[in-house]
């Protein structure tokens, strides 16, 4: 865990220093690395047999942690309490490592998440915490319906905060190609239920649900419905907010998939 927080702080540094230039190669590069982990992930999944036969337990499962995490996390919003050499691991963690430096140098890059930081109150900062704690009470409420799953595995799969491509990665590797499925598709159904229920977490919970139902994802796919359905000046914080919940990704969940 210690060194791939490394490299991706060193990641972040190096973004940092090059804030200047055009880095429209980094995010290429990420694409490159997310496609060739979850090719790795998918010759893991179909390579199980007993994946393959419960698959659709598996997105039951899924769907059940969705809806537990984004419940927690809009509710606090609504509260105003302000995301087989193939198979080997030693070559899926090169890869991984290399994916969070340019993650990092992503974020350091970000003029935007830094302008939003420093142009906004504390009060910011809130938003961010609501979904995180949101989502892991979410996640906690509903380890009680899936008795198969061991606690801390639900908290890993809820602090993926819809960026599905990297916490599957990172639970993968730590617990399995099962549970990294699982955490695939818990995420990917966070997303679509931010992305097609925007108009309804806004009118049901206030401005601020699209933000903490977004996760990892508000400061670039569902951003477009969130400026849609809660205004343009909730841009700023749903940038921040990705931000913070998008780097705080990989801390969590090897956090949890390490207990």
């Amino acid at each position: 865990m210690l060194k791939i927080v490394g490299i991706m702080l060193l990641g972040v540094f190096t973004g940092y220093l090059l804030k200047n230039y055009q880095l429209r190669w980094v995010q290429k590069w990420i694409m490159l690395a997310i496609w060739l982990l979850l090719f790795l992930l998918g010759i893991a999944v179909g390579t199980n047999g007993e994946i393959m036969n419960n698959l659709d337990t598996i997105g039951l499962k899924g769907l059940i942690l969705a809806l537990g995490g984004v419940s927690g996390s809009v509710i606090l919003a609504r509260w105003d309490v302000l995301p087989q050499e193939l198979l080997q691991q030693d070559f899926s963690m090169y890869v991984l490592y290399g994916l969070m430096f340019l993650v990092g140098i992503s974020i350091g890059s970000d003029r935007k998440a830094w302008a939003a930081l420093k142009g906004q109150q504390l009060r910011i900062v809130l938003v961010p915490l609501a979904t995180i704690v949101g989502t892991l009470a979410g996640s906690i409420g509903v380890s009680f319906l899936l008795t198969d799953i061991r606690l801390t595995d639900c908290l890993a799969i809820g602090s993926g905060f819809g960026y599905y491509s990297l916490s599957s990665i990172f639970i993968t590797e730590y617990r399995g190609a099962e549970l990294g499925t699982i955490a695939l598709t818990t995420n990917i159904i966070r997303e679509i239920i931010t992305l097609l229920g925007a108009a309804v977490l806004v009118r049901c919970f206030g401005k601020l649900a699209p933000i903490c139902s977004g996760g990892a994802t508000t400061m670039d796919t569902t951003l477009p419905v969130i400026t849609r359905f809660s205004g343009k000046e909730y841009v700023i914080i749903a940038i921040f907010h990705g931000f913070v919940v998008d780097f705080s990704v990989p801390f969590l969940v090897t956090f949890f998939a390490k207990l």
